[in-house]
């Protein structure tokens, strides 16, 4: 609270991620239910490192992956935000909304609320022409989330970072266009 949001939604605030929400995250990416559609949880470590690829890709970029917190009470809840997707997959140069959030704020609407924020930002702040993102075709909570922002499906793909055998492999691809944003 009373903190300067880059940009915000009717409950949530979106900002850079500071020293304190560490700990929230490392808890959170250790969660196996949290984790339940990547290949593994992460240690303290690696979520720490993630937070700075987060902030290092937000530094060149422009625009990354933010903490996001409740504005009532300035509750870290996860992160929502957007990154260069960062392997072929045979759409190059695309930037993907993501998200994540601590399973103690699900099932309030906070995803689609935040990431319905996030599209506004990249369509009418940082002029963007197209944005996708992408889950296990097993997630379909996040799945969900896409078709509830206006995403529509646009194929799947194997993950090339996943090894064949994972149940994780398979991925659905969703996309919106400005154009597509701005007649919802």
């Amino acid at each position: 609270m009373g903190e300067l949001y880059i940009f915000e939604s009717e409950r949530l605030g979106f900002r850079r991620w500071k020293d304190d929400d560490r700990e929230g995250f490392a808890e959170m990416n250790a969660n196996p239910e949290v984790m339940e559609f990547f290949p593994d949880t992460l240690t303290k470590d690696e979520s720490d490192k993630l937070i700075e690829r987060f902030e290092q890709h937000t530094e060149e970029k422009g625009f990354g992956i933010w903490a996001v917190e409740r504005k009532e009470d300035g509750a870290f809840i996860g992160f929502i935000g957007l990154l260069e997707v960062g392997f072929d997959a045979g759409f190059p140069g695309a930037v993907e909304i993501g998200w994540r959030l601590d399973n103690k704020f699900w099932k309030r609407g906070y995803a689609a609320e935040g990431a319905k924020a996030t599209l506004d930002y990249a369509f009418k702040i940082l002029d963007m022409n197209e944005i996708c993102s992408f889950t296990a075709q097993t997630n379909k909570p996040s799945e969900m989330v896409m078709q509830r922002i206006g995403m529509t499906k646009a194929g799947e793909f194997d993950h090339p970072k996943l090894e064949k055998g994972s149940p994780l492999k398979k991925h659905v691809l969703y996309r919106i266009t400005t154009g597509e944003y701005a007649a919802l």
